[in-house]
C-alpha cells in the first residue's frame, strides 16, 4: 500500500457549519471519544455521535467473520519516529487482530505530541501513544463495545506476554531448538491474545514440520488459515507440508494460493527457491 497518499491532513473543517470535526483525545479516553469539537460561538448540530469503535467484543479466540473493518495508520515521520513509533507499529502489527489492518503513514501534523495515531473510522486522532503498553491498550479498545475494565486490561497484558513469547519462541527455532520452540509457541497460542494467534499456529507448524510431524504440521496451518484466511504465509507453510509428504500437486496448489494473496513473493528469493525445488522434482 502506498503511504504516501495518507500523508494528509485529518482535521477536516467545513466553514459553512463552523464545524471542526475533530478527535482531539488521549489514549486513556478513547472509548468516549466524540465526532464534534466546536468552536466557542457555534451552535452545535443537533445529532448524536453515530459510531463507536466496534458493534461486538472480539474475541481473542474467535476467528474472523463479520466483524468491522478497522484502519489504524501511525506516523512514522522523523519526529514521531524519534518518540518511538516505529516500535508502536511493530507492537501493533504483532497483536491485532486480522480484521485491523495497521499501516504506516506521513505526518498527522501534532508533532511534538506523538506518537501520533489515527483510527479509521471514525478518523480518531490518538496522541502520546508511545509505548508497547499504550499500543496494546488501544487494540483491546478499537476492538471492544466499551470503555476499559479489568478484563481489558488482562487481554492487553496477556496479548504483550504472548507476543514476547512468540518472539522468544521464532529465536529458539533459528537455533534449530525446535522443543524449546514448540513449547513457547504453544505458550503464546494458550495466552490467548487479542490477536496475531495466526502467526503462532504458523510458527508452531514450522517447527512441526521441522522435526518431520507432517499430521502436527497440517493441523496447525489449517488452524492459522482458519484465523487468517488471507495469510500468504500459512499457504507457502501449507506447501512446505505437501512437498515434504511428496504430494507435489497440492504444493504446487497452495504456493499459488499464496502468490495469488501477496503478488509481491513473485519478487522473493526463497518463494522462487521453493517453486524451483518443486519443478524440479516434478521433472523427475
Amino acid at each position: 500500500m502506498n503511504v504516501h497518499r495518507y500523508t494528509c491532513d485529518i482535521q477536516v473543517m467545513d466553514e459553512r457549519m463552523g464545524m471542526s470535526i475533530i478527535s482531539n483525545m488521549h489514549l486513556k479516553s478513547i472509548s468516549f471519544l466524540s465526532p464534534f469539537c466546536f468552536p466557542p460561538n457555534s451552535k452545535p448540530i443537533k445529532t448524536k455521535p453515530n459510531f463507536t469503535f466496534s458493534s461486538t467484543t472480539t474475541k481473542p479466540t474467535d476467528p474472523p467473520s463479520n466483524y468491522s473493518k478497522i484502519e489504524i495508520r501511525v506516523c512514522t515521520n522523523r519526529t514521531c519516529r524519534r518518540q518511538g513509533s516505529l516500535q508502536v507499529l511493530e507492537t501493533l502489527l504483532g497483536i491485532s487482530p486480522t480484521h485491523v489492518s495497521i499501516n504506516s503513514c506521513g505526518c498527522l501534523g501534532r508533532c511534538g505530541s506523538g506518537p501520533n495515531l489515527v483510527v479509521l473510522p471514525p478518523a480518531a486522532m490518538i496522541s502520546h501513544c508511545g509505548t508497547a503498553a499504550r499500543a496494546a491498550e488501544l487494540i483491546v479498545d478499537v476492538c471492544s463495545s466499551g470503555g476499559a475494565d479489568n478484563n481489558d486490561a488482562d487481554l492487553a497484558r496477556r496479548s504483550l506476554d504472548a507476543l514476547a513469547i512468540r518472539k522468544r519462541a521464532e529465536i529458539e527455532f533459528e537455533k534449530h531448538n525446535f522443543s524449546e520452540a514448540e513449547t513457547l509457541f504453544s505458550q503464546a497460542i494458550e495466552a490467548k491474545p487479542i490477536g496475531g494467534i495466526h502467526i503462532a499456529y504458523k510458527g508452531r507448524s514450522a517447527v512441526r514440520l521441522a522435526t518431520d510431524n507432517f499430521s502436527g504440521a497440517l493441523d496447525d496451518v489449517r488452524e492459522a488459515l482458519v484465523y487468517a484466511p488471507h495469510y500468504a504465509e500459512a499457504y507457502i507453510c501449507q506447501g512446505d507440508i505437501f512437498l515434504a509428504m511428496d504430494q507435489l500437486e497440492a504444493a504446487s496448489e497452495s504456493y499459488a494460493i499464496a502468490l495469488e494473496k501477496d503478488p509481491s513473493l513473485r519478487r522473493s528469493k526463497a518463494f522462487k527457491a521453493r517453486v524451483q525445488r518443486l519443478q524440479e522434482i516434478t521433472l523427475v
